[in-house]
């Protein structure tokens, strides 16, 4: 346990640091004045110093022992040392000074050897249980940030995709049907986008599986480099087939980031030699929008989108076709 002892009087420095030692406090510093004071404490640097206990001498040249006290106290990283006033003054006015100056005890000059070291041993009990909460609310903060980062961590196991790393099936129920929800109080018109990739299982088959990976890992790259508006997401719905949700979004908006995300995908040039459409992989797209009503299904807009999609790759695929009546 480690003492500062400050006194202009090198003979009160004396007295109390053999006291002291005599006690078995070997770890004892000497300064005689505030200034010293500071400069010792200083070196702790900003976790601040390794000191347990302070006896601080009150009238002292320069700064005096109270409003040193009164600075140590009002600095985060030296606030916690408990400081033991040492005055000759016993008036009320002198002890309510030390103390409003945040000291933790004093001691009346002249120094009495038994009641420096009572009051000594009880600062010192204080100050270990100052250093065992401030241990225990550390170890807590570390522990509440490690299980921000486990919570966050099983969030995404959860909600996102481990192969394409987008938003997965699971997510995407939850999300659709807050997003359902806000467009009925809100009367927005709310879109969604099936998106299934033309010919996959001849892909698989012709490339193997691991370059059939590597084909939707890039298509969902592709899609999310497309939908950048907050509040819109990419889905893997399942297998070949995404979806994309995009609130506060009307048909013909829809359709607009539906021609965007084909295009997206035509420019990759991912080869295909049995592509229905070319040499090169696309995508059909399927669009349900609509203002939903109170009463109203989320399943409605799926299967909308579903059969849009449905009529876009019977019609020849690589187009994208629009649902009527998507939330009647």
């Amino acid at each position: 346990m480690s003492i500062l002892i400050v006194d202009d009087t090198p003979v009160n420095l004396v007295l109390l640091e053999d006291i002291l030692k005599q006690e078995g406090y070997g770890d004892i510093h000497c300064v005689g004045s505030a200034r010293e004071a500071f400069a010792f404490l200083e070196r702790g640097g900003p976790l601040g110093p390794d000191v347990d206990l302070i006896l601080m001498d009150v009238v002292m040249p320069g700064m005096d022992g109270i409003e040193a006290c009164r600075q140590i106290k009002a600095q985060e990283r030296l606030k916690d040392i408990p400081v033991v006033m040492i005055t000759v003054r016993d008036d009320t006015e002198a002890l309510q000074q030390s103390f409003a100056a945040g000291a933790n005890d004093y001691i009346i000059k002249p120094v009495k050897e038994t009641e420096l070291l009572s009051r000594t041993r009880s600062v010192m009990r204080l100050k270990r249980e100052i250093d065992c909460r401030k241990a225990r609310e550390a170890e807590l903060l570390r522990m509440t940030e490690q299980l921000e980062i486990i919570n966050k961590t099983l969030e995404n196991l959860i909600n996102i995709d481990s192969l394409t790393e987008v938003a997965n099936r699971r997510y995407f129920d939850r999300l659709l049907e807050n997003e359902w929800q806000r467009a009925i109080r809100r009367a927005d018109s709310l879109a969604l986008l099936m998106i299934d990739l033309d010919d996959f299982k001849a892909y698989n088959e012709t490339y193997g599986h691991q370059k059939g990976d590597q084909c939707l890992r890039q298509v969902a790259s592709a899609l999310n480099e497309v939908i950048k508006r907050a509040g819109d997401l990419v889905v893997r719905y399942g297998g070949e087939e995404f979806a994309v949700v995009l609130p506060n979004t009307d048909s013909e908006g829809a359709m607009v980031v539906a021609e965007r995300l084909r295009s997206e995908i035509d420019t990759l040039k991912i080869p295909h030699e049995h592509a229905s459409s070319g040499d090169t992989l696309t995508v059909s797209i399927g669009i349900a929008a609509g203002v939903p009503k109170e009463g109203d299904d989320r399943r409605q807009i799926v299967t909308a989108a579903e059969s849009a999609l449905y009529i876009a790759k019977s019609e020849g695929r690589n187009c994208i076709r629009v649902a009527k009546d998507s939330c009647a």
